[in-house]
């Protein structure tokens, strides 16, 4: 050990020191690997690696399937981040589809609404929807297949129809009295008949399957040039009818959100027409003979790198997965990182974020120092020369119940808001707001991406589109002098955080998950104990999870838990009261309950992925 970091590679455990923790087995092959948080997602990659397509075609059909099967996660007018690495370079590449705010957001606008917050849910809540430009950019720079072959198994899931889930059936029973009275173009979509779909009844998104196919039909007018089509997909998408419908709408409407009042939103064709999907690179931190890549400070991807950079003199391989000593230091941990990330991050369009400072040695020595055996209830940024520091703590129960402020409304019998109009979880209920897929080729590219937003509890659907757009833009503060406070054209600062890790310098493994604020610490909860534990990556997914709600929440209202622990119950007794010891407010969870990691490797051409079995319908493929 030198200057308190260890070097060389990480000391693995021999296989079986570790106890095993999943039921399902971890998937191997050579041709090509596909996990997602759906099987008909899973499937739909796999059929395009299966026609000749490589990982980035059979990421945008994943992507695009899982904005029809899981309507209550994500949906088409919602973003994804991914992350992506081209075999022929071993490049890693980061490929922004996060929109930005409206031109017309500004804090003063939102102030003059009376507001001092912008609400979870609903029109004002909406930036420029980036999903649809992302997966344009990633097969017209990276696909080889046809914009109709990669479309296909998401028009025919939409058309001939998809098993509802529970959580599906579920969300919209929530939100059914809401669409009633409040959103009818939302009722008209998700309550057919004006009910609420049974679980595992067939369910069809067939508006949604319209604007795709009329999307398709437009692009092949141009002809046959499958780059022309792809182009003109897109400038249907941000310029066309797509852009024309969400302009309409946006102009004429208003709805009911999470302040208890109806507003118009700020979106418009023009913000639209102005955006443009980018590609970006990646930040990196190396952790032993391991380099995790991640999106730049616009995300909070970041947050994984400062853990890691935390953690590298720590000697995690010594401890069992199940154990305080494991799970505290990485808590610990955590919290300092995220309050970095309230306190610096921002779109570096924006804002100058220091974040080689942050990842440095000599400023992570620093902040080594402040873990000790008790548990933190500070949220502590730490000190950069020429950055102030300020964040806003609202601990949870200080906000003003949202059944109130609907209660105080015209409307009779007020919908739980919080529980369909923003991602505040309730007990029991970590789901988040987003879904996630892992694809490697047997060339080697590898995909990893978040698909979020624009699910059915967020806002209103589109008439006439099928489907509702992101909330995002709630994640702004209403205050210009924050690194994350709002401004026209900006990124929010999101929670979506796809990975790619390399071994040895050599693209090995893409992982991450759904769960918003928890997104950097399942995942990499999920990667530690794969290369600590020496766990296959099912079980490293499987093992007995545990997150922290310390920090401010970046959903409405941003409230935190000082001190929080969240521990699945197979961690055990003695663990709990260990952790109770330390000082930890800990809450006991149901077991395989929290995390819905999914993750894939390639190491010398074995093919291997590993999906959550929490949910019941996140599964690998491959052969």
């Amino acid at each position: 050990m030198e200057d308190g970091t260890i070097s060389g590679t990480i000391p693995l455990r021999e296989k079986g020191e570790c106890a095993m923790f999943s039921h399902r087995p971890e998937i191997s092959g050579t041709f090509g690997v596909v996990t997602s948080t759906h099987w008909l997602a899973t499937a739909a990659g796999m059929s395009i690696l299966e026609k000749g397509g490589n990982a980035f075609d059979a990421a945008v059909a994943t992507g695009l399937s899982l904005h029809i099967v899981e309507p209550d996660q994500n949906g088409p007018g919602g973003e994804t981040p991914l992350i992506i690495c081209k075999a022929e370079t071993n490049e890693v590449k980061v490929i922004c589809g996060q929109g930005p705010a409206p031109m017309a957001a500004t804090v003063s606008a939102y102030r003059d609404l009376g507001l001092d917050a912008i609400p979870g849910s609903g029109p004002l809540s909406a930036v420029v929807p980036g999903s649809f430009g992302a997966w344009m950019l990633l097969l017209l720079e990276y696909g080889t297949m046809s914009l109709r072959t990669v479309l296909s198994p998401a028009i025919e899931y939409a058309l001939k129809g998809y098993t509802i889930t529970p959580h599906v059936s579920e969300a919209i029973s929530a939100g059914k009295s809401l669409f009633m009275r409040e959103w009818p173009s939302s009722a008209e979509v998700f309550l057919p008949g004006g009910n609420v779909p049974p679980p595992g009844t067939l369910f069809k998104a067939t508006a949604i399957a319209g604007t795709y196919r009329r999307v398709l039909a437009e692009a092949e007018s141009v002809g046959n040039n499958r780059d022309a089509q792809i182009e003109k997909a897109r400038q249907t998408w941000y310029e066309g009818f797509v852009a024309e419908a969400i302009d309409h709408h946006f102009l004429h409407s208003e709805a009911m959100d999470t302040s208890g009042q109806r507003h118009r939103g700020f979106l418009t064709g023009e913000d639209l027409a102005r955006w443009r999907a980018t590609i970006e690179e990646p930040l990196k931190y190396d952790y032993h003979n391991y380099t995790l890549c991640k999106t730049g400070p616009w995300g909070q991807g970041p947050v994984a790198l400062q853990q890691l950079a935390l953690l590298k003199a720590l000697d995690l391989g010594a401890s069992s997965p199940t154990s305080i000593e494991f799970v505290h230091p990485i808590i610990e941990c955590t919290k300092l990182a995220l309050a970095d990330r309230e306190a610096f991050y921002g779109d570096p369009a924006f804002v100058d974020v220091p974040i080689q400072s942050l990842l440095s040695d000599e400023y992570n020595m620093s902040r080594r120092k402040l873990i000790g055996n008790g548990a933190s209830y500070e949220v502590q940024p730490g000190q950069v020369s020429g950055y102030e520091t300020n964040i806003k703590i609202k601990p949870k129960g200080s906000t003003k119940n949202i059944l109130e402020a609907m209660a105080a409304t015209s409307v009779s019998e007020p919908t739980p808001l919080h529980r369909i109009g923003s991602n505040i979880p309730e007990p029991g209920d970590s789901d988040g707001d987003t879904t996630h897929f892992d694809i490697i080729d047997s060339r080697g590219n590898m995909v990893s991406g978040t698909p979020s937003g624009g699910r059915l509890g967020g806002s209103p659907v589109i008439p006439g589109l099928g489907f509702p757009l992101t909330t995002r833009c709630q994640m702004f503060w209403l205050d210009e002098s924050a690194p994350n406070g709002l401004a026209p054209g900006k990124r929010p600062r999101t929670t979506l955080s796809p990975s790619i890790a390399l071994k040895n310098q050599e693209p090995y493994m893409a992982f991450g998950t759904p769960g918003g604020d928890k997104q950097d610490q399942w995942a990499i909860h999920a990667f530690l104990r794969h290369v600590h534990c020496n766990l296959d990556l099912q079980d490293a997914i499987d093992a007995p999870e545990f997150h922290t709600n310390h920090a401010p929440s970046s959903f409405f209202p941003r409230e935190c838990e000082p001190g929080h622990l969240a521990l699945e119950k197979r961690f055990g007794e003695d663990m709990i009261n260990a952790a109770t010891k330390r000082g930890h407010t800990v809450s006991v969870y149901d077991d395989y309950t929290l995390g819905y990691v999914t993750a894939a490797t390639r190491d010398q051409g074995l093919l291997k992925a590993g999906a959550s079995s929490r949910r019941r319908q996140c599964y690998a493929a491959g052969r």
